[in-house]
């Protein structure tokens, strides 16, 4: 990862690195908690949670709606349903149901339509508009670089709304990815033993380059100052781990506490504020690793490049080259095995099953790649689409209005016409 070694300690090569790393990254650790405790990181969490809530139902209904045309609106649902469920419990996943119900409307003019797109947009992008100020922050950029204007502030909008497509996009490759294992360990069932827990772990490394990924492009795009990838890629890995460590513990004390009897009817509601808060102190803990790697270790350590260049530093020394040794052992020459074709092996039963699965596989494969081609082309077509959709939309809306303001200046103005008795 790229940690520096104490030049004291670099006559030992090779044992001073293994020392120092463990170390240092506890010493990140350390700073990167101080610096969580200065920032006001749980103030930042609670305003994180809140927005989280309000932004929670629009979020939904645009991954749904995008990553539903291509894979099912019920497959999408029920796969982020179940994913709740894991997370949150009975309860929570129960409120996100119903959230997802009620947001959704279909029966609309196109006034109203347009008019709630736009709601929806902005309600979901709130929450990675705090993320952004949050990020800010911790990076300490100045408020001459936050985005004020207008301009900046749309900017901001469309940013996160970039970040909710890399969610979708991800989604779907999760979904791929997820129905690609389960079509891989039914076919392999039975064949290769320990199947079971090899999946499981392919799972969990799904899980983890899904986090990884979607952290890394909230690193990178969403501060208001320019990030290495380097820095970013380190960061969000930690964050990702820290996170699948963070969601077991979180889920097990929301599963074994009693947190929502006194709230009765907002329970659910309860449950999923207090997984987003705690998510949200992890997200905020993994931002403060990544300012620190970059400061320390990272693209933005200071003194890096002029402690490489000044002379008479201490290096380490090369390790020593061993001389060639005199004696050559005579290779012993292998002797040939004797063929018996009269004892020729049979193949053993599970050979000849794993032949079969492969078999089985070079005529599936094609198939199942040719339907993934057919999804893909219809998302994008589906994207496209509504992306034209919307543009003649906002075309004819403004067609309308040029058309009525053209007819109010044409329209000569009308004389008031007098009655008989005032005439």
């Amino acid at each position: 990862m790229g940690f520096r070694a104490h030049p004291r300690a670099a006559a030992t090569p090779g044992v001073t690195v293994k020392l120092k790393l463990p170390k240092n990254l506890f010493r990140l650790f350390v700073q990167a908690a101080k610096a969580w405790s200065d920032d006001y990181a749980p103030s930042m969490g609670a305003a994180i949670s809140y927005y989280t809530v309000f932004s929670l139902a629009p979020l939904l209904v645009i991954v749904i709606a995008v990553a539903g045309a291509v894979f099912g609106r019920d497959a999408v649902t029920g796969r982020i349903v179940a994913e709740m469920r894991g997370l949150v419990g009975d309860q929570g996943a129960s409120f996100v149901q119903s959230l997802v119900l009620a947001s959704s409307n279909p029966h609309q003019g196109l006034v109203a339509g347009v008019i709630s797109i736009v709601v929806l947009l902005l309600g979901a992008t709130s929450v990675f508009t705090e993320l952004q100020t949050a990020l800010d922050r911790i990076w300490h950029v100045p408020a001459s670089a936050r985005p004020t204007g207008v301009r900046s502030i749309l900017r901001a909008r469309l940013m996160s709304f970039g970040v909710i497509l890399a969610l979708v996009f991800l989604l779907m490759v999760s979904l791929i990815v997820s129905a690609a294992l389960t079509a891989v360990d039914s076919w392999t069932i039975g064949l290769i033993p320990g199947m079971a827990v090899l999946a499981h772990v392919l799972n969990f490394a799904l899980s983890l380059g899904v986090a990884t990924a979607l952290f890394a492009f909230i690193f990178k795009m969403l501060p208001s100052t320019r990030i290495a990838w380097s820095d970013v890629w380190v960061g969000a890995f930690t964050t990702a781990v820290l996170f699948e460590f963070g969601k077991f513990l979180i889920g097990l004390y929301l599963g074994r506490s009693s947190l929502t009897q006194p709230f009765a009817a907002a329970g659910s509601l309860v449950v999923v504020l207090a997984w987003v808060y705690y998510a949200a102190q992890i997200f905020l803990l993994g931002a403060e690793f990544t300012k620190l790697y970059a400061h320390d270790q990272g693209s933005r350590c200071a003194n890096a490049a002029g402690a490489a260049a000044k002379p008479g530093l201490p290096t380490a020394p090369a390790a020593p080259v061993e001389p060639a040794s005199s004696h050559h052992e005579q290779p012993v020459p292998e002797q040939p095995v004797p063929e018996h074709p009269g004892h020729a092996q049979q193949p053993s039963p599970a050979i000849a099953r794993l032949e079969q699965t492969r078999h089985r596989l070079e005529a599936e494969v094609p198939v199942r790649v040719a339907e993934l081609k057919q999804k893909a082309t219809r998302a994008s077509t589906v994207g496209g689409a509504a992306f034209a959709v919307g543009a003649m939309a906002l075309r004819l809306l403004r067609r309308k209005g040029s058309q009525k303001n053209a007819a109010a200046k044409s329209r000569p103005a009308q004389r008031p016409r007098l009655s008989r008795r005032s005439a």
